[in-house]
């Protein structure tokens, strides 16, 4: 059985394991059928035209986990930042772990999905902002259909978040392949500040797909820091849906640090309701061997007086494939608007490939609009330049990479999650340097 036909005839037993007097009960419902309308995409569209997912879907990937299993803190303790005071909301293979989390509903509310979609003291913000910028593709209502579990983050007015918000996923192998769907809800009001860092981690060889999907909501200037670190193993693939709808003079930055995995889609949508915003998506992918790493940006300018800034960065070694895709739309009422968007790639071997396609629709005349790509590789009379100083090669590549990353790394504002960064960006290039970025 394929695994679209496979998912179709379990959602009836999905059904049967959630409440269906819940308000989500009709949403799910139409979702599946727009799963079953639309299936998962192809090649043959424009969107996926350089990622394919037949070998990922190829997978019997188990839908429901079969036994709960717990993980102590100290066999994951380097997958989460572990140095610095955080809330937490912590899954293992999809099922909210209580002993490695910690939750609050003190002033604001850093909770679970599963509680959010079936309890009434939630209902007024479900009914307002679950599902309502998700598409209606085939990805995002598959995992619409099975919204179960995931973080539910609700920052009421006049709030600050008083220490950043971990989310992470863990996934152990029990099952021979297994297929994750978490269902991310996070709302901050007018004058709210929040941080949070997002992170799937297999700790298996056994396959894992995980297809997420995570609406922010910005109300008027709301401050929302949003991290992913993606650093997985060679058997996980991740499809991470994140759609942001923006109100007046809010200020959203999503930082994408993309080092590892399979397969790795980033769909990465914001949409500006209002004057005055600003939308930053800064991005740094380091790959190599046979690893894929995709990212499809838009930014949807409907109102005068914004800005938007993308800068992404790409290091590409051995067979590994990048892809930018990045569209900004400029509404004809869009006026004075300021859009930056950039795309850089290294690559560092004669068969690594990069697919960059930056795109502009600009249906007003007085904006300020810029976009560019480069490809190339590590400029050889500058090695020779720092070799003759007494660097290494391999130190002196290092030194290059690193500053050619270093204006993304460094409008990341926790200093913790900087030099874990950092360090990880260290390890994917097999180099010891003794600074911080």
């Amino acid at each position: 059985m394929e695994l679209k036909d496979k998912l179709v005839s379990s959602f009836l037993a999905f059904e049967n394991t959630v409440d269906v007097d819940a308000p989500v009960h009709d949403i799910r419902s139409q979702a599946i059928k727009t799963f079953e309308e639309k299936g998962f995409p192809s090649k043959k569209e424009e969107a996926w035209k350089y990622t394919s997912l037949k070998t990922v879907l190829k997978h019997d990937y188990s839908v429901f986990p079969k036994e709960e299993n717990a993980l102590e803190f100290r066999d994951v303790k380097k997958y989460f930042l572990h140095d610095l005071d955080t809330y937490k909301i912590v899954f293992i293979d999809g099922k909210y772990s209580s002993h490695l989390s910690e939750t609050t509903h003190d002033k604001i509310d850093v909770c679970l999905m599963s509680a959010a979609l079936t309890r009434d003291k939630y209902r007024v913000v479900i009914d307002n902002y679950f599902n309502k910028i998700a598409p209606k593709d085939g990805l995002s209502s598959l995992n619409t259909a099975f919204s179960k579990e995931g973080a539910y983050i609700y920052i009421p007015k006049n709030k600050l978040a008083d220490k950043p918000i971990q989310i992470i996923h863990l996934s152990t192998g029990k099952e021979s392949a297994q297929l994750l769907q978490p269902r991310n809800l996070i709302v901050v009001e007018e004058n709210s500040h929040v941080q949070i860092i997002e992170r799937h981690q297999s700790l298996t060889d056994n396959a894992v797909l995980t297809n997420s999907v995570t609406e922010i909501f910005a109300d008027k200037r709301a401050v929302v820091d949003y991290y992913k670190i993606q650093n997985d193993n060679q058997e996980a693939s991740l499809i991470d849906n994140t759609y942001i709808e923006q109100q007046t003079q809010s200020l959203v930055s999503v930082h994408t640090f993309a080092f590892g995995g399979n397969i790795t889609r980033n769909n990465l949508n914001f949409y500006q309701k209002g004057e005055g915003i600003n939308s930053v998506l800064n991005g740094i992918t380091i790959i190599e061997g046979k690893q894929h790493v995709d990212h499809n940006t838009l930014v949807h300018h409907t109102e005068p007086n914004c800005e938007s800034h993308q800068d992404y960065k790409g290091i590409f070694d051995e067979r590994a494939t990048g892809v930018f895709n990045g569209k900004i739309i400029v509404n004809k009422e869009a006026q004075k608007t300021n859009a930056f968007q950039s795309n850089n790639n290294i690559l560092l071997s004669d068969k690594a490939t990069i697919n960059s396609k930056p795109q502009l629709e600009i249906f007003a005349d007085d904006v300020k609009c810029s976009h560019g790509c480069t490809i190339g590789q590590l400029d050889d009379n500058v090695l020779f330049y720092m070799r003759s100083r007494g660097i290494g090669e391999k130190e002196a590549r290092a030194l290059l990479m690193y500053a050619f990353a270093n204006n993304v790394l460094e409008s990341v504002k926790i200093p913790q999650l900087k030099s874990r960064i950092n360090k990880l960006i260290a390890n994917k290039l097999n180099v010891n340097i003794g600074f911080d970025l």
